[in-house]
């Protein structure tokens, strides 16, 4: 059906064609693994760098860490009072950030559970959460409108981007950790 598809020119392709593409592609993957232990609706989920293990965070209000191998549960990460939307795991895969809707950041120790920072500074929501390409920041957005740069060590906010008039719903570093994008409803 692919190479059918792949006949059609460009300037013809609608979107019946992105469409029955991307049906044909999703046929070439198998269900590997079926991950339960959340009460509520997942949220968000992140591969660690070695992709031995994910987590799954959920508005259960907590976060689950997974063995990618057996598909066991390793860990119950447990301390936010509001449903975690956005889960990053550090460069080395030793730390954890997550969002929640009680306006805070957590800073996990992915190996142990433990909350390391608390990182406060959101008058709302914090939708998007992620780790600078050397680990030494974190970035996260809001339905506050904004955008919040941090300190990875000492939990210290660096700068405030004001700029969008809708909620922030997506961040992201470059590469070299120079630049940081922001996605908005607005």
């Amino acid at each position: 059906a692919r190479e059918l598809l792949n006949t059609l020119k460009p300037g013809l392709r609608g979107w019946e064609y992105g469409h029955l593409m991307c049906r044909s592609v999703m046929r070439d993957f198998d269900e590997l693994l079926t991950l339960k232990g959340h009460s509520a609706m997942v949220s968000s989920v992140a591969f660690s760098p070695d992709g031995k293990r994910l987590a799954s965070g959920s508005y259960d209000n907590t976060i689950k860490l997974w063995d990618m191998a057996t598909g066991n549960e390793l860990l119950t990460f447990k301390g936010h009072s509001a449903g975690v939307s956005s889960i990053a795991f550090s460069p080395d895969g030793g730390r954890m950030i997550s969002g929640s809707g009680d306006n805070t950041i957590k800073l996990w120790d992915t190996i142990t559970g433990k909350v390391l920072l608390t990182l406060k500074g959101h008058s709302a929501w914090v939708v998007s959460v992620a780790f600078s390409p050397d680990g030494k920041r974190l970035a996260s957005g809001s339905t506050d409108k904004t955008v919040k740069l941090w300190d990875a060590v000492t939990g210290k906010d660096i700068l405030t981007l004001k700029g969008h008039s809708d909620l922030v719903s997506s961040i992201a570093f470059s590469p070299d950790g120079t630049r940081l994008t922001s996605g908005s409803r607005d």
